[in-house]
């Protein structure tokens, strides 16, 4: 059995301090809801980091033995360091694995890596979401059927300015007639991303077995592969 894949859950971790119906649905955070899923399992480490820590909990240690990052945001994109941002950016383009949730689109290091402003439109309501599984045989999709009912969700709609997606697994529908590019992977350097829509913070997304179903298999998909590190700038040939 090889080494154990090394998760990082990065939650801002300002609703649940301050709304007590959000405090209610995820009284210990966001993040350690999502770490719950890594402890005890076989093949994982985990640790968790919050913005209020110093360098955000994302000091160059945690980084440099980070393996996968989960990044949940929302209301504080704007108080995340941007030295921290550059950080972030340049590990995924080492290696490390990134798996960016729902408002997390707005992120620093997420607009860093795409290259475009990440909006879209939105509406805040108890709308229900069907996720559709539009590529079945990808790894990030496994063991999970045709689509994923979520009864209550916050809709997120197209046009979503992102680049196109290397691949597209999940498109959503909602009842109001909308569909959402919601699970989408790229890669940048040697790094592996994966954009994942579900998760409003007054709804609790992240118990549902199948989301989480998706959040393991992220996990192992954007695990750093064995490969050589990139080399740049001048060199001497290689044969005379």
């Amino acid at each position: 059995m090889g080494q154990p894949i090394r998760i990082t859950v990065w939650n801002e971790f300002v609703h649940e301090k301050r709304d007590e119906e959000i405090r209610r649905v995820y009284p210990d955070g966001i993040h350690s809801v999502i770490a719950d899923l890594f402890k005890d399992r076989d093949g994982y480490t985990v640790r968790t980091a919050t913005l209020d820590e110093p360098a955000h909990g994302l000091t160059a240690e945690v980084l440099e033995s980070t393996d996968v990052l989960f990044w949940w945001g929302h209301i504080a994109h704007d108080k995340v360091a941007d030295e921290v941002v550059d950080a972030v950016v340049n590990r995924v383009l080492t290696g490390m694995g990134l798996v960016v949730l729902h408002s997390g689109h707005f992120s620093k290091p997420f607009k860093k890596l795409m290259g475009t402003t990440c909006n879209l439109k939105w509406r805040e309501a108890d709308d229900n979401e069907r996720l559709w599984v539009v590529n079945p045989s990808h790894p990030i999709a496994k063991g999970i059927g045709q689509y994923i009912e979520l009864d209550r969700e916050e809709m997120y709609g197209e046009f979503f300015d992102i680049p196109t997606p290397d691949e597209t697994v999940f498109i959503s529908w909602f009842k109001g007639g909308e569909v959402f590019r919601s699970g989408c992977t790229f890669r940048r350097g040697l790094g592996k991303i994966f954009y994942f829509r579900p998760g409003h913070e007054a709804f609790p997304t992240y118990r549902n077995p199948e989301i989480q179903t998706v959040l393991l298999n992220a996990a192992n998909w954007a695990a750093p592969e064995d490969m050589a590190p990139l080399a740049f700038g001048r060199v001497e040939p290689h044969q005379k």
